[in-house]
């Protein structure tokens, strides 16, 4: 396949161009075309907010590198637990063995994370969460004696991951996942919620929520929802009222909760967790992205002592699921690092700088002619415009502009790291507005 070296950046050494050229070819990046790829940039390093390219740019960074990256890159206290762990041991299995950042961990998630979440297990990637936490709903109706309960209820507009599982609870039209829609397991969508977070309530969004409980609950092992925020089914944030609902309707009709705080978790949203904003706690939360501050893959379902007991005297005897990477030493003792960064930080102040900042800076660009709507929740800012971005174009015009924004559709958002100062959060909220007016950013509808 030739590569067009126009489309390469400029101000590279031959061999740094020669690295782009095999990635163009043969690299496969997420959710693009090896027929036709997307240029992507080479990174030469990170430090604190910023991505530093290879062709010379410096970068704030305004997506966290999908939303995991709390504490800036190259952290020292993040570098040094990694080092020191890997100094003793990087990996042992986690079938007969233990070691202490595990074990810390896992404490310091049952200390954080709402009341009668009391048994973690831990895996390797967002999605696999999902995954354990649907076999683990699954599995207790079984131990139950209740394997006719074994559908899933969800909303649309729903993102949960893209293992087989997870993405049968994504949105079934507009989830990305269409073409596997055949052998997918068939669970039931309700209504995605229509109040926004700051609206006022009405009982009517519920309804047909309520509805599909009262008349598929005997089938139905458990409901999961991204609470608060709707990540990547559209950046939409709803009501608490209406979570509230989806806690009090699994208790009525007795289903199991799970509630997806990938995304949301560890104090984005402007509580530690997004369920606390309607002061519920579920039976199973998924975690994952930002639990090692974005220095490696790691992730923890957590459930009540009623799942996992009932699970543990069940037919199997134990859960059937056991990854090979999980609990990582290294993975475990940089979370504990993130964890402690986390808490010394005051996150809470962090992100009450960073909301009041987008609301003043990104809630005015409504009034932009491209601009459908604006919304901003905790450290989340987002413009939905009217028109389908050029992602290339984009791109290349926030580079220019010293941002890294990676818009979707018609979302513009940005998640920066929670040490983003307010001169370099405005160079992104500024950066947002400039490409409004740049009309070859957007596809004409």
């Amino acid at each position: 396949m030739s590569t067009n070296l126009r489309s390469l950046p400029l101000h590279m050494n031959n061999k740094q161009t020669e690295k782009l050229k095999f990635d163009k070819n043969h690299v496969w990046h997420p959710y693009t075309s090896m027929v036709n790829p997307l240029p992507s940039y080479l990174v030469e390093s990170a430090q604190g907010v910023h991505i530093n390219l290879a062709s010379g740019e410096k970068l704030v960074d305004g997506m966290s590198s999908w939303w995991s990256v709390l504490h800036g890159y190259n952290h020292p206290e993040l570098n040094k637990a990694l080092v020191t762990q890997s100094d003793k041991f990087s990996h042992v299995m986690f079938g007969g063995l233990t070691h202490e950042p595990a074990i810390d961990l896992c404490n310091t998630l049952i200390e954080l994370t709402p009341s009668g979440l009391n048994k973690v297990f831990l895996s390797d990637s967002g999605s696999v969460s999902v995954e354990v936490a649907l076999k683990m709903s699954l599995q207790y109706w079984h131990s139950k004696n209740k394997p006719e309960k074994h559908k899933i209820l969800t909303v649309k507009n729903g993102y949960h991951g893209d293992t087989f599982a997870a993405m049968a609870v994504c949105d079934p039209v507009n989830g990305m996942h269409q073409l596997f829609e055949p052998v997918l397991m068939k669970n039931l969508f309700a209504p995605a919620p229509t109040i926004a977070f700051h609206q006022e309530w009405n009982d009517t969004d519920v309804e047909e929520l309520s509805a599909m409980f009262a008349k598929h609950h005997n089938e139905i092992a458990a409901f999961i929802i991204e609470p608060i925020v709707q990540g990547a089914g559209g950046m939409r944030m709803y009501h608490p009222n209406y979570l509230k609902a989806c806690r009090d309707l699994c208790d009525q009709y007795n289903v199991l909760m799970i509630v997806d705080e990938i995304a949301t978790g560890l104090g984005r949203t402007g509580k530690l967790f997004a369920c606390e904003w309607a002061d519920i706690s579920p039976d199973i939360i998924c975690l994952g992205k930002t639990l090692t501050g974005g220095y490696m893959t790691l992730a923890a379902t957590l459930c009540t002592d009623e799942i996992a007991n009932s699970i543990s005297n069940g037919e199997a005897g134990c859960f059937m699921h056991g990854p090979t990477f999980m609990g990582n030493p290294l993975a475990c003792a940089v979370a504990n690092a993130s964890l402690a960064i986390l808490k010394r930080n005051q996150w809470q102040q962090q992100i009450s700088t960073m909301e009041r900042m987008l609301k003043d800076q990104l809630l005015p660009l409504i009034n932009h002619v491209r601009v459908k709507d604006t919304r901003v929740l905790g450290g989340i800012g987002v413009v939905e415009a009217t028109e389908n971005v050029n992602m290339e174009a984009i791109q290349k015009r926030f580079v220019e502009m010293g941002v890294w924004i990676r818009p979707f559709g018609k979302l513009i958002y940005i998640m920066p790291p929670f040490i983003t100062n307010e001169e370099q959060l405005t160079l992104l909220n500024n950066a947002i507005g400039k490409v409004l007016d740049d009309d070859t950013c957007f596809h004409r509808n």
